[in-house]
């Protein structure tokens, strides 16, 4: 039996992908100000990334003003933005690229600073996130704010814009479209219990906590059809200031409602990765997120974490994933399917220029070239 491997063909919705090697969605926080649209760097840093049927997802996007809560991240709700995503579809297109755009809300992990006319970031609950610490719109360390529970009145609205980013990334030429459920956002927030406290059809029960959920990608597969949307889950995850304390159950019915909607694919953050925005983790003796739920997923399943080629390779090759999508190493080697494919050596991070900047740390590694020695 020839079992699959990081290079063999794949099929996700109606798209073939040569390779089964995706770029993660990675906030670098270099769109133009203050219009927070893409730029023509941003389309040279994903064409650079762009290989035929290969597989791009494209850094988070707030999908509404108040879904800030980081400088210089490109958002997709007004018309300069869409036109500035084109820029970049068009580039990874020319490439033989396949894109999708991720949908983004933070919900509670925001400031003040970062919304409109200076108000408390929303959440489901007013409950802020404890002993950790983020940055005002002018860079300074404070500690997070108390945020203010969305009225249920107010949830639907937040689903339309999720359906009207959903339209606009389709009018920006997008192949695709991943809802962001992971990491301690506004969907993880009202999928886990301790920044769920709603008694409203909202909160209380798993159903309950999972229908903001299952409402967003509705909204988003009616605009796309469900063979085009994915969703990203952290079902283990610790990341700002996320963690539920028995995760199977929540997520179990999460992935098992999510299986009913023939979506392209379900994307896992492998919990030994968890928060590794923020600095090098690797955390020990905890489950894995494939593993758990292949059994459960029937679908198509990526996952991300802190991959090298051979462990992705293994992982494809085991059955418990059908993809990887790799972030810090994507980074620095842009033309890394070929180096893995090929053996060649890979160029290390600078993780102090991940975030914000210009070229420098973006768009200026080099691809290898297979005429100097190694």
């Amino acid at each position: 039996m020839n079992y699959p491997s990081l290079f063999s063909p794949l099929k996700v919705g109606p798209y073939q992908l040569n390779h089964r090697l995706a770029l993660a969605p990675l906030t670098r926080m270099r769109a133009a100000k203050p219009s927070l649209a893409p730029r023509p760097l941003n389309a040279e840093y994903y064409a650079q990334r762009a290989t035929p049927g290969g597989l791009l997802i494209a850094e988070a996007s707030p999908v509404m003003e108040t879904g800030f809560g980081s400088p210089g991240v490109p958002g997709i709700y007004t018309e300069q933005q869409i036109s500035g995503w084109r820029e970049v579809v068009d580039a990874v297109h020319a490439r033989g690229g396949i894109i999708f755009l991720q949908l983004w809300h933070v919900g509670r992990v925001s400031h003040s600073s970062f919304q409109p006319d200076g108000v408390l970031p929303v959440a489901p609950s007013a409950v802020p996130i404890a002993d950790l610490r983020t940055a005002t719109a002018d860079g300074k360390a404070v500690p997070y704010e108390t945020p203010r529970a969305l009225e249920t009145s107010e949830i639907p609205g937040v689903v339309d814009a999720y359906r009207q980013a959903a339209k606009n990334a389709l009018a920006a030429g997008f192949d695709g479209v991943e809802v962001h459920g992971a990491n301690g956002y506004l969907i993880e927030q009202f999928l886990q219990s301790h920044t769920n406290l709603r008694t409203d059809r909202y909160g209380g029960s798993i159903p309950n906590r999972t229908r903001f959920l299952m409402e967003v990608t509705q909204a988003v597969v009616d605009v796309w059809g469900a063979d085009r949307v994915g969703v990203r889950l952290s079902p283990y995850g610790v990341a700002n200031g996320s963690g539920e304390p028995d995760p199977m159950p929540l997520y179990t019915y999460a992935v098992e409602q999510l299986g009913l909607l023939g979506l392209a694919y379900l994307h896992f953050i492998e919990p030994r990765s968890s928060g590794a925005g923020r600095a090098e983790v690797n955390h020990q003796n905890v489950p894995s997120a494939m593993v758990l739920f292949r059994p459960i997923w029937k679908g198509v399943l990526i996952t991300a974490g802190g991959f090298t080629g051979e462990a992705a390779d293994a992982a494809i090759r085991d059955g418990h994933a059908d993809a990887v999508a790799f972030g810090r190493i994507f980074i620095s080697n842009p033309d890394l399917p070929r180096r893995l494919q090929r053996g060649f050596p890979l160029t290390p991070y600078n993780r102090a220029t991940f975030y914000g900047g210009d070229v420098a740390g973006y768009t200026d590694y080099p691809e290898h070239n297979e005429l100097e020695q190694a």
